[in-house]
């Protein structure tokens, strides 16, 4: 009988059928390699499992949209992620969830073991503990460090973006924006935003509370937010408020936060991507109703945008170019590739291409690379 072991297993790459291929591949075999990548570290990543391996980190604070679920809850899904990046960029990745939540803790589970990864991908950890270990690992490790939750979300956003901003017309730099979400995601799309060209005096973000602005008592993310959108404060108010009039809207929060009459009071020909899972912040046929291009997280709709878009191509590119930091400049690449992918098929059901297309990894991985390499 078959057991159900999870989603992932590991394949030995190398032949071991006799004594001959034991001595090879184990003892006295391997005390050669080990004496080379003792006097020359630079051989583990070329000649070890490092070189195309990737540890997907969580802690389970911030699972999927189900919140505080733990490290042991976060195993399958993080099994998932590993399934995901072997099927599409045939990258090997391993599943850790630390019991720990501490940022010092996390930060040294992760740096005691970056010897044998070649990337780390950090995974559904709580806002601002988040901030604060991707920041410090990015600083101290010389592998690249990607928070999908982040990095991934803003580029399939931008690109997204980019093929819409293209169907109506408009230029970044013109466009008005209204970000839902001051978390992990929305700061990360609205910081590659700002990078992208478009506009501090007309990109709002929003929290709870409404619009975020110099008038509030605001720390942390949230104060930088202030500080770099939204300038002047001249946006105040909630979010129902500050999204009238507005080119487009992105929601990266919670659901059911606008109605149909609020998308009907955006500019003409406006832009809505409502990605909160499994409910979109309004629902996607009424906003379709009155907006040009419509986009939801969800993969029984048109246009969904997701991170796995993102994610197999970048760290493919990651490990193929060697680097030791995830960039703005690698993200802005990435998102470039990703929203050209979709070529001559680009209309308003059709803005971002599909997971299964077999462009998209090498075109993410290409353009990663490229900059990686400066190129």
């Amino acid at each position: 009988m078959t057991r159900s072991c999870g989603k992932v297993q590991v394949t030995a790459r190398v032949r071991l059928e006799d004594a001959d291929d034991l001595a090879e591949q184990y003892t006295p075999g391997v005390a050669e390699l080990a004496k080379r990548v003792a006097d020359d570290p630079s051989v583990l990543a070329r000649e070890t499992v490092k070189a195309n391996s990737v540890a997907i980190v969580s802690d389970g604070s911030a699972l999927l949209g189900l919140g505080d679920q733990g490290p042991a809850a976060a195993l399958p899904v993080m099994e998932g992620k590993a399934a995901l990046l072997k099927r599409f960029a045939d990258v090997d990745a391993w599943p850790i969830c630390p019991v720990s939540r501490e940022p010092d803790d996390l930060v040294r589970t992760v740096k005691d073991l970056a010897t044998s990864f070649g990337a780390i991908n950090l995974e559904d950890i709580a806002a601002p503990r988040c901030f604060t270990v991707e920041r410090r690992l990015h600083d101290e490790l010389e592998v690249p460090v990607f928070h999908d939750d982040q990095h991934g979300t803003a580029v399939a956003v931008l690109a997204a973006l980019h093929n819409a901003l293209e169907l109506t017309g408009r230029e970044p730099a013109g466009t008005s924006v209204v970000v839902s979400g001051a978390g992990a995601a929305g700061v990360a799309v609205t910081r590659l935003l700002l990078n992208a060209g478009f506009s501090a005096d007309r990109l709002v973000v929003c929290d709870r509370r409404g619009a975020l602005h110099g008038g509030r008592d605001l720390t942390g993310e949230k104060l930088w937010l202030a500080e770099h959108t939204n300038r002047g404060g001249a946006a105040q108010g909630s979010l129902r408020d500050v999204v009238r009039e507005a080119d487009v809207f992105i929601g990266v929060s919670a659901g059911g936060l606008l109605d149909e009459e609020d998308i009907g009071r955006m500019a003409d020909r406006a832009i809505v991507f409502g990605l909160a899972n499994p409910d979109p912040e309004v629902d996607p046929e009424a906003a379709r109703e009155h907006a040009e291009v419509v986009a939801t997280g969800r993969s029984d709709m048109a246009n969904q945008i997701n991170n796995v878009l993102v994610f197999p191509g970048m760290f493919r590119g990651l490990l193929d170019s060697g680097a030791v930091r995830v960039t703005t400049r690698m993200l802005l690449a990435a998102a470039r590739a990703l929203a050209g992918v979709v070529g001559g098929d680009l209309d308003r059901e059709h803005i971002v291409p599909s997971v299964f297309d077999e462009a998209l990894v090498p075109a993410v991985a290409e353009a990663v690379a490229g900059a990686a390499k400066g190129g």
